[in-house]
């Protein structure tokens, strides 16, 4: 399901080496090994010719999850085939890896932990000290769980001059047990990625309770750990962001929070690419991959292309066209609000259904809010979740987002509950209506829907009444 789809090359082919672009650089295959005795399997592309005095400028190039450096699962689309088509014919030099307990390496998956951190840490000291790379003109860029990294190794000052991180997180809590609720299909979906065997035992205990919702407080702080927000105020070193619209996995949010954070030279994307459902259009990836290029020109070559020039926040129309949209700021909404009173009683099994009246066309931008005055039954509710849907006038029902919350702590008494959704940008057409969906997992809205789903007892009852939908949308929709 949730594959790590995110690329940022368009319908990119591996050159073999020899054929080609051979006269443009040379590829090597080998392993280095790591402080800790694990060999990582590497591939480094050197441009051919003589190197600038100071040495070539470089890239680290990291992949997602259950990915190598070598394959991928969209459009046959690696860090490999990037470095090929894009980066070492144009005067870079490049390194992939497979991250350890990936494809050809060794050790065990600890979700970008300390011993990954060492890793990347290690394979720049080998890329610098063993090839003609310019030491100050490294820059980094990774896709979700590389990207994850690429976030840690700027907060812990690892040498890079530049980075892009991209489709990724900066609170892996929000994303994946917000409001102390487990989104669990997202978890075990991740999970697959990897074999359990390779799993570090701190990990195997923790998936463990992730999927049967138990210990959610270690849970919550072991994500923190993996977690990079609070320290995103002390970069400095120029970064591009890119984030998918429609990300169920990782939100625009995770990508927003960061770009308000960063201290240095910034940029936003946000497009059509990224996790399930995103639609990840090939024309995309050739626009973003030369926006990415180009912003390793300016910061790493130093070429004064434009691109800090212009304005930093550019979004993509759904679906995906030239020329998108770009701001100076990050746009400010307007708020939609909808209010129902009607009171309706709430089983293990059942839902709780409310629908606007047929909307405009509006395209949201934040995070959706929904807000019920909640009355556990004698026999308590533990957790509820809403799940935000658009009906469009063709009969299709389109997912907008989900949001829940441990409700344990009401203790049989009737209190509101907030719920707060994930910020998926979405085109709602016009004459659309609104339905929010409330139940104890998010397969209530659709049994497709498989990000809750952990039950509550068959006892469990409850009260929903006074349900209120607060939705930001753009000012102006910008998709059609």
């Amino acid at each position: 399901m949730l594959r790590l789809l995110v690329a940022l090359a368009a319908m990119l082919f591996v050159l073999p080496v020899g054929h080609a672009a051979a006269a443009d650089f040379t590829k090597t295959d080998t392993r280095v090994t790591m402080s800790d005795g694990v060999e990582l399997a590497v591939s480094y592309f050197q441009p051919t010719g003589t190197p600038p005095a100071a040495g070539w400028p470089a890239v680290v190039l990291l992949h997602g999850l259950g990915q190598t450096r070598n394959s991928s699962d969209f459009v046959n689309w690696s860090p490999n085939s990037m470095a090929a088509q894009y980066l070492a014919p144009n005067g870079y030099a490049v390194l992939t890896y497979d991250a350890r307990a990936h494809g050809e390496s060794g050790g065990q998956f600890t979700l970008d932990g300390p011993r990954e951190l060492a890793d990347l840490r290690e394979l720049l000291t080998w890329l610098t000290t063993r090839h003609p790379v310019d030491a100050q003109h490294v820059g980094a860029y990774g896709a979700s769980y590389g990207g994850g990294l690429v976030w840690k190794a700027a907060v812990e000052g690892l040498p890079l001059a530049a980075i892009a991180p991209t489709a990724t997180w900066t609170d892996l809590r929000e994303a994946l047990a917000p409001q102390s609720l487990v989104r669990a299909g997202i978890v075990l979906a991740f999970a697959q990625d990897i074999p359990r065997e390779r799993f570090g035992p701190d990990e195997q205990q923790l998936l463990a309770d992730a999927i049967s919702e138990q210990n959610v407080p270690a849970l919550r702080a072991y994500l923190a750990s993996r977690s990079t927000r609070p320290q995103l105020g002390t970069i400095r070193i120029p970064t591009f962001i890119l984030q998918g619209r429609r990300d169920f996995a990782f939100d625009a949010n995770q990508a927003i929070a960061a770009y308000q954070r960063v201290r240095g030279p910034k940029r936003l994307y946000i497009g059509d690419f990224g996790h399930t459902p995103a639609t990840n259009p090939p024309e995309e990836f050739a626009y973003i991959s030369l926006e990415l290029r180009a912003w390793f020109d300016r910061f790493l070559k130093g070429i004064p292309n434009g691109i800090d020039k212009r304005p930093p926040v550019e979004i993509a129309p759904d679906p995906w066209r030239s020329p998108t949209t770009s701001f100076k700021t990050l746009p400010k909404p307007r708020t939609l609000k909808f209010s129902f009173k009607q009171r309706s009683s709430l089983t293990a099994d059942g839902k709780v259904v409310r629908t606007t009246k047929r909307v405009a066309h509006v395209e949201t931008f934040g995070s959706p809010a929904v807000s019920v005055q909640f009355a556990p039954g004698a026999t308590g509710y533990r957790h509820l979740v809403a799940v935000l849907s658009a009906l469009t006038p063709a009969g299709k029902e389109i997912l907008v987002a989900d949001g829940g919350a441990d409700t344990s702590t009401a203790q049989n008494r009737a209190r509101r509950v907030s719920l707060r959704l994930q910020n998926e940008i979405t085109s709602i057409p016009a004459r659309s209506r609104l339905r929010v969906t409330l139940g104890a997992r998010s397969i209530v809205q659709n049994v497709n829907n498989l990000v809750y789903l952990i039950p509550v007892p068959d006892s469990s009852r409850a009260t929903i009444r006074g349900v209120t939908l607060t939705l930001p949308v753009l000012r102006k929709p910008i998709s059609r």
